[in-house]
C-alpha cells in the first residue's frame, strides 16, 4: 500500500482535519494539563490520576481516529467516521448550551469550530467538494 499526499480539495479537507485531530491528540496525550486547562477542566489535588483521562480518553481516541484517517483519508467510511466524530462532538456542545446554562463565548466558539471540522471531513463524502 503506497502512502500518496493528498491532491484534490475532496482529499485535503479530511486530511487536514485528521491533522488537526492527531495535533489536538498530541497535545493531549504529552500535555494534559494544558488540555485539561484549554477544555476549562481542572484536576483535584485528591485525584492525580485524572490527567490520565486526558492522556487516554481525549487523547487516544483523537490519536486513533486521527491517524487512521490520515493514512486513509480518500476512503469514504473512513472519512464519516471522523466527521460523525466531530458533529457529535459539536451535538454534545449544544446540548449543555442548551440545557446547563453553557451559552458563553468559549462554548460557541468551540460548537463552530467542531461544526466545522465536521463539515470538512463530511463534504467529499456527500459530494459538495468537487475532485
Amino acid at each position: 500500500m503506497d502512502f500518496v499526499l493528498p491532491q484534490t480539495n475532496a482529499d485535503i479537507l479530511p486530511f487536514s482535519v485528521a491533522a488537526m485531530t492527531v495535533l489536538f491528540g498530541l497535545i493531549a496525550l504529552f500535555a494534559p494539563r494544558i488540555t485539561l486547562r484549554a477544555l476549562r477542566l481542572e484536576t483535584s489535588q485528591r485525584h492525580p490520576e485524572a490527567l490520565s483521562e486526558s492522556r487516554a480518553t481525549i487523547a487516544g481516541f483523537w490519536l486513533g481516529v486521527g491517524i487512521v484517517t490520515l493514512l486513509l483519508y480518500n476512503q469514504p467510511f473512513v472519512q464519516m467516521t471522523l466527521g460523525a466524530g466531530w458533529l457529535f462532538t459539536g451535538f454534545g456542545r449544544l446540548v449543555s448550551i442548551l440545557s446547563d446554562r453553557g451559552s458563553t463565548a468559549y462554548n460557541w466558539l468551540m460548537f463552530f469550530l467542531a461544526l466545522a471540522l465536521a463539515a470538512a471531513a463530511l463534504a467529499p463524502v456527500f459530494g459538495l467538494v468537487a475532485n
